[in-house]
Protein backbone atom coordinates (compact mmCIF):
# COMPACT_ATOMS: atom_id res chain seq x y z
CA UNK A 1 0.00 0.00 0.00
CA UNK A 2 1.75 3.20 -0.97
CA UNK A 3 1.96 5.94 1.76
CA UNK A 4 -0.64 8.10 0.41
CA UNK A 5 -3.03 5.88 0.78
CA UNK A 6 -2.53 5.33 4.81
CA UNK A 7 -4.88 9.10 4.59
CA UNK A 8 -7.98 7.30 3.77
CA UNK A 9 -7.23 3.77 6.07
CA UNK A 10 -9.33 4.66 9.15
CA UNK A 11 -11.44 3.02 11.63
CA UNK A 12 -14.00 6.05 11.19
CA UNK A 13 -16.65 4.63 8.11
CA UNK A 14 -18.03 6.74 5.34
CA UNK A 15 -21.51 7.60 6.61
CA UNK A 16 -19.80 9.43 9.37
CA UNK A 17 -17.77 10.65 7.17
CA UNK A 18 -20.37 12.15 5.06
CA UNK A 19 -22.43 13.04 8.21
CA UNK A 20 -19.06 14.74 9.91
CA UNK A 21 -19.13 16.81 6.65
CA UNK A 22 -22.40 18.32 6.87
CA UNK A 23 -21.97 18.94 10.65
CA UNK A 24 -18.87 21.07 10.00
CA UNK A 25 -20.78 22.93 6.99
CA UNK A 26 -23.88 23.76 9.06
CA UNK A 27 -21.32 25.11 11.78
CA UNK A 28 -19.37 27.13 8.98
CA UNK A 29 -22.82 28.44 7.49
CA UNK A 30 -23.68 29.46 11.38
CA UNK A 31 -20.74 31.84 11.56
CA UNK A 32 -21.87 33.82 8.74
CA UNK A 33 -25.40 32.85 9.10
CA UNK A 34 -25.38 31.75 5.46
CA UNK A 35 -23.78 29.92 2.63
CA UNK A 36 -23.94 27.37 -0.12
CA UNK A 37 -25.53 25.06 2.54
CA UNK A 38 -27.64 23.00 0.22
CA UNK A 39 -24.69 22.16 -1.91
CA UNK A 40 -22.54 21.49 0.73
CA UNK A 41 -24.97 19.01 1.96
CA UNK A 42 -25.79 17.33 -0.95
CA UNK A 43 -22.56 16.61 -1.92
CA UNK A 44 -21.26 15.04 1.16
CA UNK A 45 -21.19 11.59 0.11
CA UNK A 46 -19.32 12.10 -3.30
CA UNK A 47 -16.71 14.48 -0.69
CA UNK A 48 -16.55 11.38 1.71
CA UNK A 49 -15.43 8.68 -0.51
CA UNK A 50 -13.29 10.67 -2.64
CA UNK A 51 -11.30 11.68 0.13
CA UNK A 52 -11.51 8.50 2.55
CA UNK A 53 -11.77 5.65 -0.53
CA UNK A 54 -10.08 7.17 -3.46
CA UNK A 55 -7.56 9.86 -3.55
CA UNK A 56 -3.99 9.45 -2.36
CA UNK A 57 -2.58 12.41 -0.05
CA UNK A 58 -0.46 12.81 2.22
CA UNK A 59 -2.29 15.34 5.22
CA UNK A 60 0.64 16.80 6.36
CA UNK A 61 2.29 17.53 2.92
CA UNK A 62 -0.61 18.64 0.67
CA UNK A 63 1.48 19.59 -1.91
CA UNK A 64 3.04 16.07 -2.20
CA UNK A 65 4.00 15.49 -5.77
CA UNK A 66 2.78 12.23 -5.70
CA UNK A 67 -0.76 13.08 -4.71
CA UNK A 68 -4.17 12.87 -6.69
CA UNK A 69 -5.55 15.97 -7.44
CA UNK A 70 -8.77 17.59 -6.41
CA UNK A 71 -10.00 20.41 -8.72
CA UNK A 72 -12.96 22.34 -7.38
CA UNK A 73 -14.40 23.68 -10.29
CA UNK A 74 -17.52 25.12 -8.78
CA UNK A 75 -15.60 27.58 -6.22
CA UNK A 76 -18.72 28.51 -4.45
CA UNK A 77 -18.83 24.75 -3.12
CA UNK A 78 -15.69 25.81 -1.33
CA UNK A 79 -17.58 25.41 2.14
CA UNK A 80 -17.83 21.91 1.31
CA UNK A 81 -14.01 21.20 0.14
CA UNK A 82 -12.90 23.01 3.51
CA UNK A 83 -15.41 20.89 5.69
CA UNK A 84 -13.55 17.85 4.34
CA UNK A 85 -10.19 19.29 4.65
CA UNK A 86 -10.90 19.89 7.69
CA UNK A 87 -12.18 15.78 8.31
CA UNK A 88 -8.88 14.64 6.11
CA UNK A 89 -6.79 17.05 8.61
CA UNK A 90 -4.78 19.48 6.49
CA UNK A 91 -6.96 22.26 7.81
CA UNK A 92 -6.81 22.67 11.59
CA UNK A 93 -10.87 21.95 13.10
CA UNK A 94 -10.41 25.56 14.95
CA UNK A 95 -10.40 27.35 12.07
CA UNK A 96 -13.82 26.68 10.89
CA UNK A 97 -15.10 29.95 13.12
CA UNK A 98 -13.18 32.07 10.87
CA UNK A 99 -15.32 31.12 7.75
CA UNK A 100 -15.52 34.22 5.54
CA UNK A 101 -14.26 36.34 8.00
CA UNK A 102 -11.12 39.17 7.51
CA UNK A 103 -7.77 37.19 6.98
CA UNK A 104 -9.38 33.80 6.91
CA UNK A 105 -7.46 30.93 5.61
CA UNK A 106 -11.62 29.96 4.39
CA UNK A 107 -13.10 32.66 2.26
CA UNK A 108 -16.77 32.49 1.12
CA UNK A 109 -15.57 31.43 -2.83
CA UNK A 110 -12.47 29.12 -2.63
CA UNK A 111 -9.37 30.77 -3.64
CA UNK A 112 -6.44 28.14 -3.96
CA UNK A 113 -3.79 31.20 -2.68
CA UNK A 114 -5.38 31.13 0.73
CA UNK A 115 -5.93 27.41 1.65
CA UNK A 116 -4.19 24.30 1.46
CA UNK A 117 -5.06 21.54 0.10
CA UNK A 118 -7.42 23.75 -2.50
CA UNK A 119 -6.14 22.76 -5.80
CA UNK A 120 -7.26 25.94 -7.96
CA UNK A 121 -9.67 28.85 -7.93
CA UNK A 122 -12.86 28.60 -8.76
CA UNK A 123 -14.95 30.98 -8.75
CA UNK A 124 -15.36 31.44 -12.56
CA UNK A 125 -17.20 28.32 -13.52
CA UNK A 126 -16.80 26.59 -16.65
CA UNK A 127 -13.16 26.38 -16.13
CA UNK A 128 -11.90 23.74 -14.10
CA UNK A 129 -12.50 20.62 -16.50
CA UNK A 130 -9.84 22.64 -18.97
CA UNK A 131 -7.21 23.08 -15.80
CA UNK A 132 -7.93 19.35 -15.34
CA UNK A 133 -6.91 18.27 -18.59
CA UNK A 134 -3.63 20.04 -18.55
CA UNK A 135 -3.21 18.94 -15.09
CA UNK A 136 -3.62 15.20 -16.30
CA UNK A 137 -1.39 15.85 -19.66
CA UNK A 138 1.04 17.24 -17.34
CA UNK A 139 1.63 14.20 -15.26
CA UNK A 140 1.32 11.48 -17.97
CA UNK A 141 4.53 13.44 -19.35
CA UNK A 142 6.66 13.07 -15.89
CA UNK A 143 5.26 9.95 -15.72
CA UNK A 144 3.74 10.77 -12.80
CA UNK A 145 0.58 8.15 -12.13
CA UNK A 146 -1.02 10.22 -10.48
CA UNK A 147 -5.02 10.64 -10.96
CA UNK A 148 -6.48 14.01 -11.25
CA UNK A 149 -10.02 14.75 -10.40
CA UNK A 150 -12.04 17.74 -11.34
CA UNK A 151 -15.38 18.10 -9.13
CA UNK A 152 -18.29 20.46 -11.51
CA UNK A 153 -21.44 21.29 -11.37
CA UNK A 154 -24.77 20.64 -13.63
CA UNK A 155 -24.68 24.66 -14.54
CA UNK A 156 -21.77 24.24 -15.86
CA UNK A 157 -22.71 21.69 -18.26
CA UNK A 158 -24.03 24.88 -20.64
CA UNK A 159 -20.75 26.17 -20.62
CA UNK A 160 -18.99 25.56 -23.95
CA UNK A 161 -15.16 26.00 -22.47
CA UNK A 162 -16.38 22.39 -20.45
CA UNK A 163 -17.05 21.09 -23.92
CA UNK A 164 -14.16 21.89 -25.50
CA UNK A 165 -12.16 20.41 -21.92
CA UNK A 166 -14.05 17.00 -22.76
CA UNK A 167 -13.18 17.13 -26.23
CA UNK A 168 -9.43 17.56 -25.61
CA UNK A 169 -9.49 15.05 -23.12
CA UNK A 170 -10.78 12.61 -25.37
CA UNK A 171 -8.55 13.37 -27.62
CA UNK A 172 -5.67 13.39 -25.56
CA UNK A 173 -6.51 9.94 -23.92
CA UNK A 174 -6.25 11.22 -20.86
CA UNK A 175 -7.36 8.12 -18.87
CA UNK A 176 -5.90 9.94 -15.49
CA UNK A 177 -9.07 12.34 -15.44
CA UNK A 178 -11.91 11.77 -13.84
CA UNK A 179 -14.66 14.28 -13.67
CA UNK A 180 -17.35 14.50 -10.89
CA UNK A 181 -20.27 16.25 -12.42
CA UNK A 182 -22.72 17.32 -9.29
CA UNK A 183 -26.27 17.25 -10.45
CA UNK A 184 -28.37 18.69 -8.09
CA UNK A 185 -30.48 20.17 -10.86
CA UNK A 186 -30.97 24.02 -9.11
CA UNK A 187 -28.64 26.89 -10.13
CA UNK A 188 -29.12 30.64 -9.42
CA UNK A 189 -31.81 31.33 -12.09
CA UNK A 190 -34.00 27.82 -11.47
CA UNK A 191 -33.46 24.38 -12.29
CA UNK A 192 -30.72 23.64 -14.27
CA UNK A 193 -32.52 21.35 -16.80
CA UNK A 194 -35.27 24.36 -17.20
CA UNK A 195 -32.34 27.06 -17.68
CA UNK A 196 -30.13 24.59 -20.60
CA UNK A 197 -30.78 21.00 -20.77
CA UNK A 198 -27.74 18.87 -21.33
CA UNK A 199 -29.47 15.54 -21.46
CA UNK A 200 -28.95 12.78 -22.66
CA UNK A 201 -25.60 13.35 -19.78
CA UNK A 202 -24.17 9.86 -20.43
CA UNK A 203 -24.68 9.24 -23.78
CA UNK A 204 -23.60 12.63 -24.18
CA UNK A 205 -20.37 12.13 -22.50
CA UNK A 206 -19.98 8.63 -24.39
CA UNK A 207 -20.47 10.33 -27.87
CA UNK A 208 -17.39 12.96 -26.88
CA UNK A 209 -15.38 9.64 -26.11
CA UNK A 210 -15.57 9.53 -22.50
CA UNK A 211 -16.72 6.90 -20.13
CA UNK A 212 -19.50 7.31 -18.60
CA UNK A 213 -21.77 6.40 -15.28
CA UNK A 214 -24.65 8.02 -13.47
CA UNK A 215 -25.38 6.89 -9.85
CA UNK A 216 -27.17 8.33 -6.89
CA UNK A 217 -24.80 10.33 -5.30
CA UNK A 218 -26.10 9.92 -1.93
CA UNK A 219 -26.15 6.62 -2.10
CA UNK A 220 -22.50 5.26 -0.92
CA UNK A 221 -22.01 2.33 -1.33
CA UNK A 222 -23.33 3.09 -5.66
CA UNK A 223 -20.78 6.35 -5.35
CA UNK A 224 -17.75 4.43 -4.23
CA UNK A 225 -18.67 1.49 -6.65
CA UNK A 226 -18.55 4.43 -9.51
CA UNK A 227 -15.31 5.60 -7.99
CA UNK A 228 -14.11 1.99 -8.29
CA UNK A 229 -14.79 1.34 -11.86
CA UNK A 230 -13.83 4.41 -13.18
CA UNK A 231 -10.26 4.21 -11.25
CA UNK A 232 -9.93 0.77 -12.41
CA UNK A 233 -11.00 0.86 -16.26
CA UNK A 234 -8.44 -0.53 -18.31
CA UNK A 235 -9.76 1.92 -22.00
CA UNK A 236 -7.42 4.63 -22.52
CA UNK A 237 -9.32 7.43 -22.32
CA UNK A 238 -11.06 9.83 -19.60
CA UNK A 239 -13.76 9.25 -16.75
CA UNK A 240 -16.79 11.18 -15.93
CA UNK A 241 -19.54 9.85 -12.88
CA UNK A 242 -22.75 12.00 -12.41
CA UNK A 243 -23.96 12.09 -9.46
CA UNK A 244 -27.76 12.91 -8.88
CA UNK A 245 -27.30 14.68 -5.31
CA UNK A 246 -30.24 16.24 -3.11
CA UNK A 247 -29.59 19.89 -2.18
CA UNK A 248 -30.12 20.43 1.69
CA UNK A 249 -29.47 16.01 1.72
CA UNK A 250 -29.48 15.16 6.10
CA UNK A 251 -31.83 18.39 6.91
CA UNK A 252 -35.70 17.66 5.74
CA UNK A 253 -37.22 21.12 6.89
CA UNK A 254 -33.83 22.48 4.22
CA UNK A 255 -34.73 19.91 1.62
CA UNK A 256 -38.39 21.36 0.83
CA UNK A 257 -37.29 24.83 0.45
CA UNK A 258 -38.38 25.91 -3.14
CA UNK A 259 -34.91 28.16 -3.60
CA UNK A 260 -31.87 26.02 -2.79
CA UNK A 261 -29.32 27.34 -4.56
CA UNK A 262 -28.53 29.92 -1.68
CA UNK A 263 -30.90 28.81 1.10
CA UNK A 264 -32.19 31.33 3.81
CA UNK A 265 -31.38 30.37 7.72
CA UNK A 266 -33.14 31.80 10.38
CA UNK A 267 -31.28 32.34 12.94
CA UNK A 268 -33.12 30.15 15.35
CA UNK A 269 -32.91 27.70 12.64
CA UNK A 270 -28.96 26.89 12.61
CA UNK A 271 -29.54 25.09 16.24
CA UNK A 272 -32.45 23.22 14.55
CA UNK A 273 -30.79 21.55 11.80
CA UNK A 274 -27.66 20.71 13.77
CA UNK A 275 -30.47 18.89 16.05
CA UNK A 276 -32.15 17.52 12.87
CA UNK A 277 -28.90 16.45 11.75
CA UNK A 278 -27.47 14.91 14.90
CA UNK A 279 -31.08 12.34 14.93
CA UNK A 280 -29.75 10.51 11.80
CA UNK A 281 -26.05 10.19 12.95
CA UNK A 282 -24.58 7.13 11.95
CA UNK A 283 -21.89 4.91 13.81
Amino acid sequence: MDEGSLARRSNVSLPRRAWNIRRKALLMGEVQGQGYIGQALGVADVLAASYFHALSYRPDDPEWEGRDRFLLSIGHYAMALYAVLMEAGILPEAELETYGMDDSRMPMSGMASYTPGMEITGGSLGHGLGIAVGMAMGLKRKGNPAFVYNLMSDGELGEGSTWEAAMAGAHHRLDNLICLVDFNDQQADGKSTQMLSAEPLPEKWEAFGWHCQRVDGNDLDAVVAAFDAARGLSEPRPRAIIFDTRMCKGVPFLETREITHFVRVEPDEWAKALAVLEEGKPQ
